[in-house]
């Protein structure tokens, strides 16, 4: 137990390997100790090791993310079918990468490789960037002699996915986007310009319009209580975001929520869908059992709902139940998705049924985000008009007020 929670580190090493030559790299481990007595067992005779020193920046700017390990995978895929050995495709890959952490990766993979360590298992000691699903078909692809095939599907997939994940975030983003641009425009005006007005306004000595007045009274609440707003709003989303890494009940809550929200949970739901049958179709197509790729495919479908639909459905299956009926008895899916699945089944052409459904409902999600964006824009234009354009009509009410008395 101790093992698993002890505090990881990154040292940077260097040795000389069994044949004589230079070797180096970046090793995680607990303590310089245990990396010199994992390089021995390696072959590899420790020479300088050291702890890599931490870069907030790098952290935030230099980490790998889903588009790099797609294309590590497509790469890696290419130079194996094309007879390069295993160590030297991952050296020339690392050679080629300008990302550090990336390449440093890459680099301790190929020295965990070249010491005998399955691909697989050099994988999953990074399991932020290899989770349980890339492992593992992985490990399928060197047992049965297809590492290329699988590592090609291994991108295919991560490009869809990335596909859908991205879209979805564009359309989250782009409301609130200028949603929060409308509303820092709006506190400026109140703290810095409606106060000039308020003033010039004071020397009339003539009670002001109502939408003028509520407007005043909204600027000085905000010069008075301001700080303390933006302060109250910075603690919640801390605490909120805090309580939401802690709290599985919360995570479990907002999942729930997000699907129901209007217009963006049928959305959510569909994506949902289309990477449970996009993952499934591809680790099942992969020769992965059925029942073992469930367990990977809950991690997959981003939703604690649907995730937890699947872990119910892999028990259900592991004793003897067809996939569809299991599916049927969450209430989570169509009928037609539950159909074809049973199809699938009983014609034994599930992974191609199941790519079909993920074809389906990625197309899908795709039309109703753009649908959806289409809808956006004019609405969020009449708020911005609605919004900024009612501020500025309200301050000068006052003096189209004056200048019809002049007038008259």
């Amino acid at each position: 137990m101790a093992e698993q929670t002890a505090k990881l580190e990154h040292f940077i090493w260097q040795g000389v390997d069994k044949k004589g030559n230079k070797a180096n790299g970046v090793m995680e481990a607990e303590n310089s100790a245990v990396v010199k007595a994992e390089l021995r067992r390696r072959g590899i005779v420790p020479g300088k090791i050291k702890k890599k020193p931490n870069s907030t920046l790098d952290k935030l700017f230099n980490k790998p993310n889903a588009g790099d390990i797609a294309v590590f995978s497509r790469q890696l895929a290419t130079m194996i079918n094309s007879g390069v050995p295993l160590v030297s495709a991952l050296e020339i890959i690392a050679a080629g990468i300008e990302k550090p952490s990336m390449r440093e990766m890459i680099v301790a993979i190929k020295n965990d490789v070249g010491g005998g360590t399955p691909l697989a298992t050099a994988m999953g000691r990074y399991p932020e960037h290899f989770d349980e699903l890339f492992c593992n078909l992985v490990n399928v692809g060197e047992q049965s002699g297809a590492l290329d095939i699988l590592l090609k599907n291994i991108a295919e997939y991560k490009e869809r996915m990335e596909s859908i994940k991205s879209k979805i975030k564009k359309a989250m983003f782009y409301p609130v986007a200028v949603i929060a641009i409308a509303i820092i425009i709006t506190v400026i005006l109140m703290i810095f310009v409606v106060p000039a007005f308020a003033e010039l306004f004071g020397s009339f000595g003539a009670e002001l319009p109502l939408p003028t007045r509520v407007v005043i009274a909204m600027s000085e609440f905000l010069q008075t209580w301001g700080w303390v707003i933006l302060g109250g709003i910075v603690v919640s989303v801390y605490l909120f975001i805090r309580a939401y890494k802690k709290s599985a009940a919360l995570r479990a809550a907002m999942s729930r929520l997000s699907l129901k929200l209007p217009i963006f949970g049928g959305i959510f739901t569909k994506g949902a869908m289309a990477r449970f049958a996009r993952t499934l179709s591809t680790m099942f197509g992969a020769g992965v059992p059925l029942v073992e790729a469930m367990s990977s495919v809950s991690g997959a479908v981003g939703n604690v709902v649907y995730a937890k639909a699947v872990l119910e459905m892999r028990d259900q299956v592991a004793t003897g139940q067809p996939l569809n009926t299991a599916m049927r008895e969450t209430e989570l899916f169509p009928n037609m998705m539950i159909q074809m699945t049973a199809i699938g089944e009983e014609a034994g052409s599930l992974d191609s049924m199941l790519a079909k459904v993920a074809d389906f409902f990625e197309e899908q999600v795709n039309d109703a985000i753009d649908a959806l964006s289409s809808l956006m824009e004019p609405i969020i234009m009449a708020v911005l008009g609605t919004l900024i354009g009612g501020l500025v009509i309200a301050m000068y009410m006052p003096i189209f007020q004056m200048g019809s008395v002049v007038g008259g």
